[in-house]
């Protein structure tokens, strides 16, 4: 009985033998002779600071141990993608954040100052040379109305002018029966000639009306306001000798204002011409004033870098006086529906903007984008990224300067000629690990 068990047995055995062997493939690496060699690393880095590298297996100051960086690491990668472990994401203070699509739009706040609005500010000039005679608004900043008598003028070409409209009106009296209709004609020609001679020597029409029907030369021109407003400057003074050229009167109409804003040349793209705007003044508290954006100034400012934009306010109060300052917001119409990251994500050379995007957990892939406009911490990506990735937004200059150099070593190591594993086993075995120190090296 025994002998029979034992040879069960043994025939048990070579059938499970001769079974393996069939079941096992042939180049397994478990059977196979020539067994891949292990990858070996290219250098080891610094988990806290990645410009630091060692030949060699180190530790770094912490205790932490350095992170080997292999030749193929990305082959089938873009390059400069980067590969971090959970832990050194963790001491670098790695973030990130996703890209979404949202409707972009933008406030902006900026100071103003209060002006004239200068298509409602009036210069008077006389027309005739004279003497002022009687001056009846002598005081700046004195108001005025419409069609007030500011002085009067005396002047010998005025009364000349107004004698020879009394003799045109005596000779229509004379000739307006005549039965020749050239002559009656003529007179009617001489009359309306002379009163518009009147009337371009600013002659008002009340005072032409008073001489057509008394009959009675005056000796003075009225000079009247064109506006209500505010006299800003007073030229004239009682008895003075003036001509055509001399400025009598600055006047300015205060029923609406310029206001004067600047801003940014980044904000630029924001604002156009219509544009509502919001201002609050310190001497009205608790009110807010509207107007519009009516002009954008070609050109910027050389010293502060800012360009000029005009906004219009109805004043009908005049509590708006020109030189105040005042807190302004412009409510941007302008909105535009883009992928958006946040502004601390763009890594900005003089060449391209960069950001990193997480392909998968560790990997981070840099990316060259077209941005857009900015507004409120988030940048409009226009070309690079869609929505729904994921980007770094924290610790991307360490990751860029670990991409830079991962890359320019990929690049130096495809120049070098192929080295043997005999050589390199030859190598390794004169170059002990104890006998090597971390060294630093520049970022690139």
């Amino acid at each position: 009985m025994n002998k029979v068990t034992l040879l069960g047995c043994a025939l048990s055995l070579a059938i499970g033998l001769g079974v393996g062997y069939y079941l096992i493939p042939k180049d397994s690496p478990a059977m196979s002779g020539n067994a891949s060699v292990e990858k070996k690393p290219m250098f080891y880095r610094s988990p806290m600071n990645p410009q630091v590298t060692s030949p060699v297996p180190a530790t770094d100051p912490m205790g932490m141990d350095y992170v080997p960086v292999y030749a193929d690491d990305g082959e089938s990668e873009v390059a400069g993608t980067v590969k971090i472990n959970p832990v050194v994401q963790n001491n670098i203070g790695l973030r990130t954040d996703i890209a979404t699509r949202e409707v972009l739009s933008r406030t902006i706040r900026t100071v103003g100052r209060v002006d004239y609005d200068e298509e409602k500010m009036f210069r008077l000039h006389p027309k005739v040379d004279g003497w002022i005679k009687d001056i009846r608004v002598d005081k700046t900043g004195q108001p005025v109305q419409a069609d007030e008598v500011l002085l009067e003028i005396y002047s010998p070409k005025l009364v000349s002018t107004q004698q020879e409209f009394l003799l045109a009106l005596q000779n229509y009296e004379l000739l307006k029966d005549n039965r020749i209709e050239d002559i009656r004609r003529g007179a009617i020609a001489l009359v309306s000639s002379s009163r518009d001679r009147l009337s371009l020597l600013d002659v008002p029409e009340h005072q032409i009306k008073a001489l057509e029907k008394s009959g009675t030369v005056t000796e003075t021109l009225h000079i009247h306001s064109p506006v209500a407003g505010t006299v800003l400057h007073i030229g004239a003074r009682q008895g003075q000798y003036v001509t055509p050229g001399s400025e009598l009167y600055q006047i300015a109409d205060l029923s609406t204002v310029w206001v004067y804003a600047d801003i940014y040349e980044y904000e630029l793209p924001w604002v156009n011409e219509g544009d509502p705007v919001e201002m609050t003044l310190t001497s009205l508290p608790g009110r807010v004033l509207t107007g519009t954006v009516s002009y954008i100034f070609p050109y910027a400012e050389s010293k502060t870098r800012t360009t000029k934009v005009r906004v219009i306010f109805e004043n009908p109060e005049m509590l708006l006086r020109p030189e105040m300052f005042a807190d302004i917001t412009i409510r941007s119409q302008k909105t535009a529906t883009v992928v958006v990251v946040p502004a601390e994500a763009i890594i900005r050379s003089g060449e391209y903007s960069q950001i990193f995007v997480m392909k998968e957990e560790g990997v981070f892939e840099p990316r060259k984008v077209e941005l857009g406009v900015e507004s409120g911490g988030k940048v409009a990506v226009l070309e690079g990224i869609r929505a729904g990735e994921e980007v770094v937004v924290s610790a991307q200059f360490l990751i860029d300067s670990e991409s830079s150099l991962r890359e320019a070593t990929a690049k130096m190591t495809q120049m070098e000629p192929p080295v043997s594993s005999e050589h390199d086993q030859d190598h390794t075995s004169e170059s002990p690990a104890d006998d090597h120190k971390p060294n630093s090296e520049e970022g690139t």
